[in-house]
């Protein structure tokens, strides 16, 4: 891989530039950009980071923004205090994705955490956050954090320990993260999952027909392998439409019953609290009526 240090930044002229994320073949995002610091090519992807004037930083993975430095708290909280705050103990937890160290910066805050693996496939992505990112990327190095460089659904496939929490933190189902959306996939992690084991996956937003397609797939696959499952949603104004999901799955605990969140104060979070961590599983009357009878809670 090539030294980040010879990618200059780019400072764009004039100042009225966008960089705009197109989903789909009817909707785009747009956000004001100030200047380029990073644009590369990975084995894996496209990757460029910019500097914006509302979001701060912004990370795109193939055009399709990842994380802003404005709202990515409110992605990385609901990912993992969900399920962290579920479980009475959860002493290790398992990362697939998470190249730029959001998650395991969360997931670390939990004093109960012994070993957090974190598994992701492109080297570069976590090259270029600890450059661009580090308030994320630093939780990468964290004594309790081992980062693995290699294929998440190998890794799952492999691996012979077992963890009490599995947190999926992929890009949409394109290119190298494809294989992180499938039955076969779900099935190797519940393997892997100790008897009170607790799955959560990025599953899209439901706003778009596409989407909300993949979503029926992903708690298909997950209520035939899990007796609890279930969508709970939070709002990310960089992502398109703003309404996001995750997909949990539980082999025995309850994400709305069991929930005990006692949150440090000193954790000064942005989004999560424990009314909205319950707030969350209430579902919309539309996703009710198209995904309800595959939620089981």
């Amino acid at each position: 891989m090539k030294d980040l240090d010879l990618y200059k930044e780019q400072v764009l002229s004039p100042m009225d530039l966008w960089v705009e994320e197109r989903h789909g073949g009817d909707f785009a995002t747009r956000f004001r950009c100030q200047k380029v610091l990073f644009s590369g090519q990975s084995k894996f992807q496209h990757i460029d980071v910019v500097e914006t004037s509302h979001f701060g930083r912004m990370l795109l993975n193939d055009g399709i923004v990842m994380l802003s430095e404005y709202d990515e708290s409110t992605y990385h909280e609901m990912l993992v205090h969900v399920p962290l705050f579920t479980h009475p103990q959860p002493k290790k937890v398992l990362i697939i994705g998470g190249g730029d160290g959001g998650t395991a910066r969360e997931v670390i805050r939990h004093a109960s955490v012994e070993k957090c693996i974190n598994v992701e496939i492109d080297t570069m992505v976590v090259d270029v956050c600890k450059k661009y990112f580090p308030s994320l990327a630093n939780a990468l190095d964290h004594p309790r954090v081992d980062l693995h460089n290699q294929d998440g659904a190998l890794f799952v496939k492999d691996t012979k320990e077992k963890f009490d929490v599995v947190l999926v933190d992929s890009t949409d189902p394109l290119g190298p993260a494809k294989v992180l959306f499938n039955k076969k996939f779900y099935q190797s992690i519940y393997q892997i999952l100790k008897e009170g084991g607790l799955l959560v996956a990025q599953a899209e937003s439901p706003l778009f027909k596409k989407e909300l397609a993949a979503q029926k797939y992903i708690l298909e696959s997950l209520s035939s392998i899990f007796p609890i499952t279930s969508l709970y949603h939070y709002s990310n104004v960089s992502y398109p439409g703003g309404l996001w999901s995750f997909a949990c799955a539980s082999k025995k605990y309850h994400p709305v019953k069991d929930v005990k969140a006692a949150i440090p104060s000193q954790w000064n979070l942005k989004y999560y609290n424990s009314e909205v961590h319950i707030a969350a599983f209430t579902q919309p009357e539309f996703i009710k009526k198209s995904l309800g009878h595959l939620m089981h809670l």
